[in-house]
Parts: C-alpha cells; structure tokens; sequence
C-alpha cells in the first residue's frame, strides 16, 4: 500500500491511572467500568493534542488500560467478563477516538479470537487516523496467559508468520509493538525490525523506580540494537488488585534510534512523555555506512540452527491433536518447570 510518509511528527506516551475489573464480579459491571475508562481516554487525549499540538500524530496508551491484569480468576471467567469482541464497542470507541482526535492511537487489550473459544490472547493494537486498525500484535511471551506459542501449528495455519511478527506500514513509518516484559527478549524487537519496523510501541504495566529498572536498560538496548524508536507508555496509579496502587506509577518515557533517553515522565497522570519523532534521520542512519549501523552488521543466519535445537519452551502446550485445551492456572507454572527441567537436563541451569 502506497502511504504518503510524514519525516518528523510528535508521539506522546499517555501515562493513565488503570481501573482495573477485578473486583467486578459479573460481565456488566465489568463493562461499565471499562466505559468509564474509556471516557477518561478520550479526555486525555483531546487534552495531549491540544497541549502538544496539532503535529501530535501518534499516542501509544498503557498496558491492559481498560481492565488491569486478571488476578486469579479462570481462563473462561477473565475471557468473558474482560476479554474484549472485535467489533465491540471497546474497539469501536478507541477506532472513534483516533479518527476524531486525528491521531495513530495504540494500546493493548485482552481479546477473544472466535477460532479459539474459551481461551484469550492479550493483544496490542494501532487505529491509524482514519479509524482503521492497521495492526494487530498478540503476544508472545506471558507468564500467566496464553499465546499464540500454546496453540501454535493452528495459529500458523490460520494467520501466517508474517502476522505473528506483523508491521504496519503507515504515514508514520513502519510500526510495530512489543508488550510489557517482552522488552526484555530481543528477539521479539528483532524479528520486529528485519521486517523493517521503524517505531516500537511499548504498552506496559510495570514497577516503577527512578533507578535504572531492567525494563529501562532492555528499551535502550533495543532501541539501539535495532535503529528504532522506543515509545513506551507506563500505567500511573493501578487500582483493583491487591498491590500498592502506585507501585507502576511512572516513568514512561521515548527512546531514540541510538538509545538515548529523550524524554520521560514522573509520576501520576502525565502526558509528558511527548517529543518529536526523526524519521528522516532514523532512515538516513539505516542508510549510512559505518560501525554504528548495527542492522546491517548483523548475520542472523549464524544463529537460527542454535534457536531452533535449543527446545527450551515446547510448543502447542494447549492444542491436543488440534483441540483446543481449557487450561486452569496451574497450566503456566508447570509449563515453565518444564522448560527449568530441560535447561537442567542440557546444562545451561545446573545445580549449586
């Protein structure tokens, strides 16, 4: 598709409070919560635009911004009272948000998939400026949720690879996202950037220090590793689980092609982590021969029969001869003594 590219906009990382639907012991009152977070949203926004300018092009929102993370409910309960339709009218209203605020507008959600009922995959997603989704990233590496991985030979049969690692080309440059603590896998990022993304959206929900936090580091090295921008938009206060509400509180910031720290936010509710984007320099950088252009350095080949033999984490851990498997919570941590297991049988985590 043919877009007509912009070389400088501004992006904002939108640091929100997340009213998550925890407490909420039925569907409705569930969805009414995540209304009311919506409207907070959409103020937000028109205040970021007003405030930043009209050249606000791109706004990236926290992590699970509409409902928080499940805390201990099951699969089928959190897929039904917080999982969100295609066309519903979660969806629905972050598309009329983008196209009436004039922006590319980000974020991540739970989402059901009608091709694996009862299960749920946590998504990141891009409405581009007319309201379109141009992205749909589901993710990869989760502790306590499934992902495309656990059901993998289906998924690849039904998307392709190419929209497990998908990149939006855009008026804005190539876009990709990354959820939360994937940051801390360079792969992810990686696979991101030799499909040419330009822009790494970052919707996370993490704890927050002044101090250097390991996901600080991983978005500079995977901004510099890759040529790219790193926007990453941290929730502020996170209600409805039973943790310090301001224990994620802060700290979203934007990372430049080179690694630098070009803006970050405090604490609370804050729309500043907002700077200008170079494209142009971004491209002409990929483009410039010399030490610093790591991408082009790079011989990924070296490396894929390692990956590949490696079998650390099994796939297909929730399909049974192409059945979709219900799993209880347990599932996960077993799943990940498993893979302990392995790398002990291997020698890469011996004993003391």
């Amino acid at each position: 598709m043919s877009v007509s590219l912009l070389d400088r906009y501004y992006a904002v990382a939108l640091q929100l409070d997340c009213d998550g639907v925890h407490p909420d012991h039925d569907r409705a009152s569930a969805r009414a919560r995540m209304k009311a977070s919506l409207g907070r949203i959409d103020t937000a926004i028109a205040g970021a635009k007003r405030w930043v300018g009209d050249d606000l092009r791109l706004v990236v929102l926290p992590e699970y911004i509409l409902t928080g993370p499940p805390w201990g409910e099951p699969i089928p309960a959190w897929a039904d009272k917080a999982a969100l339709d295609d066309n519903g009218p979660e969806y629905a209203a972050f598309a009329e948000f983008a196209q009436r605020h004039g922006v590319h507008l980000a974020g991540n959600a739970y989402e059901l998939d009608p091709n694996f009922p009862g299960l749920y995959f946590q998504a990141c997603f891009v409405f581009d400026a007319s309201g379109r989704r141009v992205l749909r990233y589901r993710r990869l590496v989760s502790m306590f949720a499934p992902t495309p991985h656990d059901v993998w030979d289906r998924y690849l049969d039904l998307y392709g690879l190419e929209a497990v690692f998908p990149v939006a080309d855009t008026a804005l440059g190539k876009l990709a996202a990354i959820a939360s603590e994937e940051i801390l896998y360079p792969e992810i990022a990686r696979c991101h950037a030799i499909r040419g993304a330009e822009v790494l959206l970052h919707s996370t929900g993490e704890l927050a220090a002044r101090t250097l936090t390991p996901k600080q580091i991983a978005r500079r090295a995977r901004a510099l590793e890759n040529l790219a921008y790193v926007i990453s938009a941290n929730c502020a206060a996170t209600w409805g689980i039973d943790v310090p509400a301001d224990s994620s509180n802060g700290y979203s910031d934007i990372i430049d092609y080179l690694g630098n720290q070009v803006v970050q936010a405090g604490q609370g509710v804050s729309m500043a982590a907002a700077a200008s984007l170079d494209l142009a320099g971004l491209r002409a950088y990929r483009r410039r021969p010399g030490m610093g252009n790591l991408l082009s350095r790079q011989a990924l080949d070296l490396y894929a029969t390692s990956f590949a033999a490696a079998n650390i984490r099994k796939a297909n851990g929730l399909l049974d001869g192409g059945k979709v498997i219900i799993p209880d919570r347990a599932f996960f941590r077993e799943r990940q003594q498993l893979a302990m297991a392995r790398l002990a049988e291997t020698g890469v985590a011996r004993g003391g």
